[in-house]
């Protein structure tokens, strides 16, 4: 049984979505939460293994929200509702820690999928999306004169990482699925599958929505 926590201000959105999730069998919705304040304390409470999360809330908004859940270090997952758009901070619900996003509109089926997905420690976006997405906001985020220069390519993070363990991290930031990596470069999928298992622990990484952030971060790969 998944059970999922509602964090959203606006009460027929929470009750669409309870209705939602408490026609299936295997999901539970163990509470409510109307703001960002609500939602960390009703995490700390009960635990959930998904918290759907919207972004504009008042007071503590869902960014800062996700942000304090995963620094608790809890196996909670947060997955970010939101109207999209190239909204702003879909980008920094992601750099939070939010396992990925979904915007409102879509299909119950596939809001069903992602938080089943989420559960099981997958990233909801495909990675070519999750591509495109980052390379949007990375166009328009603002720059300033003081602000700090790229992390280079050396990062800690990667210093861990075999050859061949960098070479797959850095087409997984450029959109790859495994099936594709498999193909160009000639290894069989489950090999695919245990280097993104190895990437994903050897770099703190929570799953390959962070791992497509990291290789942003870390100069491996760059806007497009």
């Amino acid at each position: 049984m998944t059970t999922v926590l509602i964090a959203d201000d606006q009460p027929m959105q929470r009750f669409g979505f309870r209705m939602l999730l408490e026609s299936q069998d295997d999901m539970t919705v163990v509470e409510e939460a109307g703001n960002g304040t609500e939602a960390v304390r009703m995490v700390d409470r009960h635990h959930p293994d998904v918290v759907l999360m919207d972004i504009r809330m008042p007071g503590l908004d869902g960014i800062e929200a996700t942000r304090r859940i995963i620094a608790t270090g809890a196996r909670t997952r947060v997955l970010i509702v939101t109207t999209f758009d190239l909204d702003e901070y879909a980008y920094a619900g992601l750099r939070a820690g939010a396992s990925g996003f979904l915007v409102k509109d879509a299909q119950p089926e596939e809001l069903l999928a992602g938080i089943r997905a989420v559960a099981s420690g997958d990233a909801v976006v495909a990675p070519s999306l999750t591509r495109r997405l980052l390379d949007a906001y990375i166009h328009h985020l603002p720059t300033s004169p003081t602000a700090p220069p790229p992390t280079p390519p050396d990062d800690s993070r990667l210093s861990s990482l075999t050859e061949r363990e960098r070479e797959i991290l850095t087409v997984i930031g450029q959109g790859w699925n495994n099936t594709e990596i498999a193909t160009r470069l000639h290894l069989a999928e489950s090999t695919v599958k245990t280097h993104v298992t190895r990437i994903l622990a050897k770099t703190g990484s929570r799953d390959r929505v962070q791992a497509v952030i990291l290789a942003y971060d870390t100069g491996l790969v760059t806007p497009a």
